[in-house]
């Protein structure tokens, strides 16, 4: 049906496009004339707001479908005004500066049509990435060239929506049930050289999900970079914190990257073991990184230094009190972390899973993720771009994840850093999937 629409719109749009030819070739009365063109235009304008008419109870997917309507409307317009241009050429009668002019207005009036197509996309898609939007920039005067790039923008925004859709439907459906409404409440602890910020959410849309399902949510707040015992310090008060706010006797606790040590550390030394019912780590170096080690072996200090003095001078501008990224970095190297783990046993009254995940090649993340791929290689059968497998995966629970897909999983995309739909593997769900196995395990 909306593709019947949509095509029924176009024709209508075609006769605006060629108003100005139709005009001296159409044999009917001059007033009937300005009352049909009044209409189209009429129309035009009613067509640029309704875009197929589509609503959704999220404004943002309404106008994700909307743009992808206005941008498949012009694509066929352009297909169809280009050939009426030559059928007009060939039946001639109306002279070649009305042609120019019926053209050029004709391709103006469309591409104007998937500009505000664009426009409702750039407000409110995020799996139409920016290569894309700059490729238009590029061809949008090319034939041929441009239908293929407004065909695939188009496509990534329909794909978007009806992810994003099937989702919502699916949250609806299991909403009673509260699946992740966890016995305790659950504490979100960040990697290195990120902080929680209230603008940009370092977990990405897994947040709003897990408490669309229930689950009541707080962070850890630790600093981006500093001794793993200093962010275990930062840990521990915050801990008590939710205990005290929330009055439960325990906490849930996932850690990405680092996050995972530091939590480790306050339960094993900051006496913490007593407030914590569980600890999922997600791709967390337990044993380390050995290419921090290469690193930190082959970088002059005075360059590390230089960086790390620029790191500690925005990240105190950021909200942290004192930013430390050399002790921070070099907490991650093999030899401390190994010897780290002997002192930091599992406590056997919580339930500990360790998580990880393994790009399966240098394409599948962007700069730095995809250098790290390539330090990391020599180390271990599989990395995440910063984590090697053998050193995530510890104790009696593991979880391997095996994204079916060319692409793999990078560090970044177990915490939805990029907000990207990977086809094979909804982060959002897997989330999700965690803490409703809490749940049902009593925690």
């Amino acid at each position: 049906m909306r593709k019947i629409r949509l095509l029924l719109d176009q024709l209508l749009i075609l006769a605006l496009c060629n108003s100005t030819v139709l005009w001296a070739i159409v044999p009917l009365a001059s007033w009937i004339k300005v009352f049909i063109v009044s209409g189209l235009i009429l129309f035009y304008l009613i067509y640029l707001l309704s875009a197929g008419g589509r609503t959704d109870k999220d404004k943002k997917l309404s106008r994700i479908a909307k743009g992808s309507f206005l941008i498949d409307g012009a694509v066929i317009s352009l297909v169809l005004h280009t050939a009426a241009i030559l059928a007009f050429i060939i039946i001639g009668g109306s002279g070649l500066w009305r042609q120019l002019i019926n053209g050029l207005a004709g391709y103006a009036l469309i591409s104007f049509t998937a500009f505000v197509g664009i426009i409702r996309l750039l407000i409110s898609s995020k799996q139409v990435n920016a290569v894309k939007y700059i490729s238009l920039m590029f061809t949008w005067y090319i034939p041929v060239v441009n239908i293929l790039v407004l065909k695939n923008i188009s496509k990534s925004a329909k794909k978007e929506f009806r992810f994003e859709q099937a989702k919502q439907e699916l949250d609806d459906l299991r909403k009673e049930n509260e699946v992740c409404k966890t016995k305790y409440p659950i504490l979100m602890v960040h990697g290195i050289f990120f902080r929680d910020w209230q603008m940009f959410n370092y977990w990405g849309r897994v947040p709003k999900e897990l408490v669309r399902n229930g689950a009541e949510i707080y962070y850890g707040c630790q600093q981006s970079a500093n001794l793993i015992s200093v962010s275990a310090g930062e840990l521990r008060d915050k801990i008590e914190e939710v205990i005290r706010e929330t009055g439960a006797e325990k906490i849930n606790i996932i850690a990405h990257s680092k996050g995972g040590l530091d939590s480790r550390y306050a339960i094993s030394k900051l006496g913490m073991d007593k407030y914590v019912a569980s600890l999922v780590t997600i791709n967390t170096p337990h044993y380390g990184c050995n290419f921090v080690d290469d690193i930190l072996a082959k970088v002059p200090d005075g360059l590390l230094r230089f960086v790390a003095k620029r790191y500690n001078k925005l990240f105190t501008v950021l909200g942290d009190t004192a930013p430390d990224f050399e002790k921070g970095l070099r907490e991650l190297t093999h030899t401390n972390c190994a010897k780290l783990d002997t002192e930091l046993p599992d406590d056997p009254d919580i339930y500990y899973l360790s998580v990880m995940s393994v790009m399966k090649n240098v394409f599948s993340a962007g700069f730095p993720l995809n250098l790290g791929y390539i330090l990391n290689r020599k180390d271990g059968t599989g990395n995440d771009g910063l984590v090697v497998k053998e050193s995530a995966l510890r104790g009696e629970n593991t979880l391997m994840i095996n994204h079916n897909g060319n692409r793999g999983l990078s560090h970044g995309d177990m915490i939805d850093l990029f907000r990207e739909n990977i086809d094979g593997f909804d982060v959002r769900e897997f989330y999700v999937g965690i803490v409703k196995d809490l749940k049902e395990r009593g925690l």
